[in-house]
């Protein structure tokens, strides 16, 4: 299954990582080569894909904000859990793990593979049904940050005990009255954070499956965030917990 992925950045990154099949590169005639652009040609280039420059329009038919630039390459490829695990191992660091349960808005997911890529996730873990999953609309707000991770689709359940099993602590970002303020909890060690649906959360087997509730501290007067914002600010509590390394 071949598509299309657009924008310098998301283009760039693809080439970068190195973990799909290309097939062809599209540049817009008269496209001045700042931002990426020349270095995405000439990666394209070594791996014997020299750059077709087309007419504006041609990329227009292809999506929005494709900023004179598009790639047709392979579909993503998807890790699997031993991955995910033998990333950290190799890292020699406690992993560290993004789990998302049904997380449906590509936007929120693109922008959560973005953090995760940026803080030193290991990988990130999708169920097998009823999420937004790696598209090229993901890759494009991930801004190419989705190529350099791990992504697996698994069943949750059962793989929240697979990680117990490996030592891993398992914690549900929620804002029930049960939940610990993050700042309260040691986040040092191995870990996985879950980050729920945007309207419903968690599913409940899946909280029942964490072993500590997390919640943000707030004191404004609207009491939740944006999904994608609350998994961001955890990751970063979770990384500041690792002294930025």
């Amino acid at each position: 299954m071949k598509e299309w992925i657009v924008g310098r950045n998301p283009v760039y990154e693809v080439l970068r990582a190195e973990r799909r099949k290309v097939f062809r590169l599209w540049v817009a005639q008269k496209a001045d080569k700042k931002r990426h652009l020349a270095d995405a040609m000439n990666l394209s280039a070594k791996r014997g894909i020299p750059a077709e420059f087309v007419p504006r329009e041609e990329l227009d038919k292809l999506g929005e904000n494709h900023q004179g630039v598009a790639l047709e390459v392979g579909e993503y490829p998807y890790s699997s859990l031993f991955d995910i695990l033998d990333r950290a191992r190799q890292r020699e660091e406690p992993p560290f793990i993004l789990i998302l349960d049904t997380v449906q808005d590509t936007h929120n997911l693109g922008a959560l593979l973005r953090t995760a890529e940026a803080v030193g996730v290991h990988g990130v873990l999708l169920p097998l049904r009823r999420t937004a999953t790696v598209t090229p609309a993901v890759v494009s707000t991930s801004s190419g940050a989705s190529e350099h991770l791990l992504v697996a689709q698994t069943n949750l359940a059962r793989v929240i005990e697979d990680l117990k099993k490996e030592g891993i602590w398992v914690y549900g970002l929620e804002g029930s009255a049960q939940a610990k303020s993050i700042p309260e909890v040691d986040l040092s060690g191995a870990l996985a954070l879950v980050v729920g649906n945007e309207a419903k959360g968690m599913r409940a087997l899946v909280s029942q499956s964490c072993d500590v509730l997390l919640q943000l501290p707030m004191r404004g007067n609207v009491d939740s965030l944006n999904a994608a914002v609350a998994g961001s600010v955890a990751l970063y509590f979770a990384w500041d917990a690792r002294k930025f390394s």
